[in-house]
């Protein structure tokens, strides 16, 4: 069904780059590298080609109006086209569909505007190996952000680990090792926008899952945000209330019994 939704790309592609054909036998690389991407043609090609020097690489475009899946096929990844925009849940999902077809055991996922940095892929890699957590998160300082993102990600972190329960090091981090398990377990998931990634959380924790935290760089650059405050703020509070409603009534019926 993935395969019909995505388009692959129509231009400078050879015969033998499609949508099936483009990565080794998945068994020798259990591991591949997702990202999401819109409108980041600038940066994209650094990116992809930094990430390669660890696993494959999946980008998947969601809709840009620029060139960014051809920079990005160029480098040498493999796309996906999401068209129209569906959001980074929406992107994320796709790629999640892909690893699964194609038996991968684990993806990282990393955004694609280099606030990630792809030479921490080994990190989520090691420690995979050695306690294999569903999900790693790449947790960042705080205190090197803006001072406007600071204020934002830590009244974000404390209000998340309120509804969920525990605490939370980082809730927005993209930068994740996601098991094959843990993708299985968000395919059904309906948010489509960042707050899928606050969604992932909750399903780990509440399926038991084991989530672990990576700390990496804290890069921010002049590069504006994909994010539109107002929505994301108001599908933060939804979600976050969601999450605390739904732990209240699974202590209420945990009592009960």
């Amino acid at each position: 069904m993935l395969r019909y939704l995505m388009k692959p790309l129509k231009l400078k592609l050879q015969e033998h780059d499609t949508i099936t054909g483009m990565f080794p036998n998945p068994a020798a690389n259990k591991i591949l590298v997702v990202i999401p991407a819109f409108n980041e043609e600038s940066r994209i090609q650094s990116v992809v080609q930094s990430s390669l020097s660890h696993f494959p690489v999946l980008v998947v475009d969601d809709g840009s109006s620029d060139d960014t899946a051809i920079v990005a096929q160029e480098a040498g990844a493999h796309v996906l086209r999401q068209i129209p925009n569906q959001g980074k849940g929406a992107a994320l999902r796709a790629g999640f569909h892909y690893a699964l077809d194609d038996g991968y055991a684990a993806v990282i996922t990393l955004d694609a505007d280099g606030q990630h940095n792809p030479d921490e892929i080994p990190l989520f890699d090691n420690l995979f190996k050695n306690t294999h957590p569903d999900l790693i998160i790449g947790a960042r300082d705080f205190n090197k952000m803006p001072m406007i993102r600071r204020l934002a990600n830590t009244l974000g972190r404390i209000i998340f680990s309120w509804a969920l329960g525990q605490p939370i090091q980082d809730n927005q981090s993209g930068y994740r090792l996601i098991s094959r398990r843990m993708m299985e377990a968000v395919l059904n998931s309906t948010e489509s926008g960042f707050e899928f990634e606050v969604e992932m959380i909750v399903i780990c924790a509440r399926k038991g899952y084991l989530m672990d935290w990576m700390p990496i760089q804290t890069i921010y650059r002049d590069q504006g945000s994909h994010i539109r405050p107002l929505v994301h703020l108001r599908n933060f509070i939804r979600l976050s209330w969601k999450t605390y409603l739904s732990r209240k009534t699974i202590h209420s019926q945990s009592e009960r019994t």
